[in-house]
């Protein structure tokens, strides 16, 4: 982490982006992830478990699902509303509590698992908010992510945005954590297990212009990166990433289907 990086400056901004447009339109489609960790995790009826950087929620349900007492948490109001109103659907009995990944407002030890879907990945002291999620973590408990890789269609839509929007400088990139060499070092020393196992996320929608046309809307990442550039500049970074989806869909002429890797992680807490 580049101490240099006013780290407070670069949380405002990053809420501001996922508080615009509705994530919740982009998150709901990727349900599945969730309740493919929930499995991996080997939830428990009555089991404690938080949900870091919940976003609208696909882990807490998942988690809530399977009877857990469950915290979801995030730092963006608007994003644990979402997820409030799921659960409220499925009645569902969830506590949604407003908190920073980096510093959880829990005693140590209090779950018995500690989840995060393409959630905690985007924090800005990728270290401190490691260690938090290993902190709140019971001894012999499970921590588990679902986070993009580097080489998958996200972490390279990611690298696409930022060479048209440069991320601030010294601000690690989020694909970190879907890098398994990273991870190690991340939790090093806080675990007794580490299994990692690659899974595909498919975005299924009608065509690259579709997708564009709900990510622009919706995505508060790629809705800001347009509207913070002139027309010509912003026609060019639709060409880009128009080329980058045509060329991952294997969903032929007539659709769009773009498998995009992901790191599912279980980690046992060391006792």
């Amino acid at each position: 982490m580049n101490t240099s990086l006013d780290t407070n400056a670069l949380k405002a901004r990053q809420q501001a982006i996922w508080a615009s447009g509705d994530y919740a339109v982009i998150g709901t489609t990727m349900q599945i992830v969730g309740e493919r960790l929930a499995e991996a995790c080997d939830l428990r009826w009555d089991e404690q478990v938080l949900d870091v950087a919940a976003g609208n929620g696909n882990a807490t349900l998942a988690a809530a699902r399977r009877g857990c007492r469950v915290t979801s948490t995030d730092y963006v109001p608007e994003l644990l509303k979402r997820g409030e109103e799921r659960a409220r659907a499925e009645r569902l009995d969830v506590v949604f509590q407003t908190a920073d990944a980096e510093a959880l407002p829990f005693a140590d030890g209090t779950f018995d698992a500690v989840l995060s879907t393409f959630g905690v990945m985007f924090a800005p002291d990728q270290a401190r908010a490691a260690r938090e999620l290993s902190r709140v973590c019971r001894p012999g408990g499970r921590i588990g992510l679902a986070n993009w890789t580097p080489q998958g269609y996200v972490g390279q839509m990611f690298k696409t945005l930022g060479r048209h929007v440069p991320p601030p400088a010294g601000a690690l990139p989020p694909s970190r954590w879907g890098d398994e060499e990273q991870l190690r070092v991340l939790f090093a020393g806080a675990f007794d297990e580490l299994r990692i196992s690659r899974q595909l996320f498919n975005f299924r929608y009608r065509s690259a212009s579709h997708y564009l046309e709900v990510f622009r809307t919706w995505f508060g990442p790629m809705r800001t990166a347009f509207a913070s550039l002139e027309p010509e500049a912003a026609a060019a970074l639709e060409r880009d990433l128009t080329e980058l989806l045509n060329a991952c869909n294997v969903g032929g002429p007539a659709s769009l289907v773009v498998p995009s890797e992901y790191l599912e992680v279980v980690i046992t807490r060391g006792r």
